[in-house]
């Protein structure tokens, strides 16, 4: 089995995104200074179709970076703040009760809301009750919305990117694991450093307004999508995946010790998916036509963190997600089988 892409299109369609991915960041970089490994991994989920979580404090322009990215991709964009009084209706839509003067018959309306784009912004999404959260349930994985008994399909592509504040717990609703899991990446977005933090003040408190200009269009993301699942992946490559999320499961057999005495619950065969899927779209984006071993180990803490549940012992030691994921990644050898190194 070839490892590789095959066909002459498929080839040079893969040189293509890794030209148009330089063309983005350099767009991109108009209105956002740094976050150079924030926007990789917004790459990576947009090729593959899955919905990120931003997670950091206020004021690192987490929504200037996704409003400019739909700019430059010339994708629908539309926010929702999300705010305890926020309703499932305000965000999926509602039906709205009319006549019709011709008739004089009543009848129902579908109005759609917000979420019928291409990119859905969710700010701060555990402001909003638990109910309010779950009406984005369906359209992340079927990308679909029922109302009244009725289904309304969103075109593709469609994404939902979430801002999480870290600092501010007073008044919010923590993600249910189930909604969780629908997102690909959590995504940490840091400080910027000093000679950033410099740029960024001298940039925005003049007269200097960017204006990043458009790269490409729905249609060409859709190709770019298609041919990151046509992606082929080798053996040794799925393996390590599925090893590596494997291990987060105190349950299983070759689990470091860590994960046993401090794991409540693992990641399921979702985050295996991502892992791969991940790892195709950074080969095809770094200009590769399949990915490695090393393409899991780097999308591997964005992918599994938000997805492992400690257990009081843990959190009592001050153990966090990124500590096992370490761990873990440490201890299991790319080319090994099912067990892990020793420690």
């Amino acid at each position: 089995m070839n490892n590789e892409l095959e066909s002459r299109e498929d080839r040079e369609k893969a040189e293509e995104v890794a030209a148009v991915r330089g063309d983005i960041v350099r767009e991109i970089a108009k209105a956002i200074v740094g976050q150079d490994k924030v926007i990789d991994h917004l790459l990576i989920s947009l090729m593959s179709s899955g919905h990120s979580l931003f997670v950091g404090v206020p004021g690192l322009a987490k929504t200037l970076l996704v409003s400019t990215l739909s700019q430059v991709l010339n994708l629908k964009f539309n926010r929702v703040q999300f705010t305890p009084d926020l309703m499932p209706s305000d965000i999926t839509g509602s039906e709205v009760l009319e006549k019709d003067p011709a008739s004089d018959t009543r009848f129902f309306r579908f109005i759609h809301g917000p979420i019928f784009c291409n990119i859905l912004l969710a700010d701060e999404i555990n402001r909003a009750s638990p109910k309010t959260q779950a009406a984005l349930l369906q359209a992340m994985q079927e990308k679909k919305v029922t109302v009244g008994g009725e289904t309304y399909p969103i075109a593709a592509p469609f994404l939902v990117f979430a801002t999480q504040n870290p600092i501010e717990q007073e008044g919010t609703y923590p993600l249910p694991e189930a909604e969780l899991d629908r997102f690909m990446f959590e995504i940490d977005v840091s400080y910027p450093s000093y000679e950033e933090e410099v740029e960024i003040v001298k940039t925005t408190t003049g007269t200097y307004k960017p204006e990043p200009r458009k790269i490409i269009d729905s249609k060409k993301i859709l190709e770019y999508q298609e041919l990151v699942h046509r992606v082929p992946v080798s053996d040794h490559v799925a393996s390590y995946a599925v090893r590596v999320a494997r291990a987060t499961r105190p349950e299983d057999p070759g689990t470091p010790e860590s994960v046993k005495q401090g794991v409540s619950w693992g990641v399921g065969p979702r985050a295996s998916q991502y892992l791969i899927l991940g790892s195709k779209a950074r080969a095809i984006l770094s200009g590769r036509f399949t990915p490695t071993t090393d393409d899991v180990k780097a999308i591997a803490p964005a992918v599994l963190k938000h997805r492992i549940v400690l257990n009081f012992r843990a959190e009592a030691e001050g153990v966090k997600p990124d500590d096992i994921i370490r761990e873990i990644l440490d201890k299991t050898d790319p080319l090994g089988d099912a067990r892990l190194r020793a420690s």
